[in-house]
């Protein structure tokens, strides 16, 4: 049997943000109960989520700008790696994607992150010719 996804909810909080922090995706300059609420509060992104009974064992936030979509916060239970969740997960954040009208997805690996970057070759990505620039607007 495939992996179920499904729309997190408040109540997963807690569990996706210890998942987020186990699987090394949180920064010191990154809030991740903001961009968790943020991301449940708008309706242009979801945070999507695998379970292994009542335990939140992979995530995934995605959302669109009316442009392109974009995936955040891919994460898969350090035990339950090797196991299609993180594929699954991506499918789920592409099927919410299209379900918007969203004909593109982008999303951005650290240089030094070569097993993501293997992953996400694994499943059809690959480096996009662009230059990401940012500034903070706190």
């Amino acid at each position: 049997m495939g992996v179920k996804t499904e729309a997190a909810s408040v109540h997963d909080r807690s569990a996706v943000i210890a998942l987020w922090q186990a699987a090394g995706l949180t920064r010191p300059w990154n809030d991740p109960g903001s961009d968790f609420d943020l991301a449940l509060s708008n309706p242009t992104s979801a945070v999507l989520i695998a379970r292994d009974g009542d335990a939140v064992i992979g995530s995934v936030m995605t959302g669109f700008d009316g442009h392109r979509g974009w995936v955040y916060y891919l994460a898969t239970d350090p035990d339950h790696l090797k196991r299609g969740i993180g594929r699954a997960l991506m499918a789920a954040a592409e099927d919410w994607l299209r379900q918007r009208g969203c004909p593109r997805l982008r999303l951005m690996v650290r240089g030094d992150n070569l097993a993501a970057r293997g992953f996400y070759r694994a499943i059809g990505y690959d480096d996009q010719d662009v230059v990401v620039m940012g500034r903070n607007l706190a």
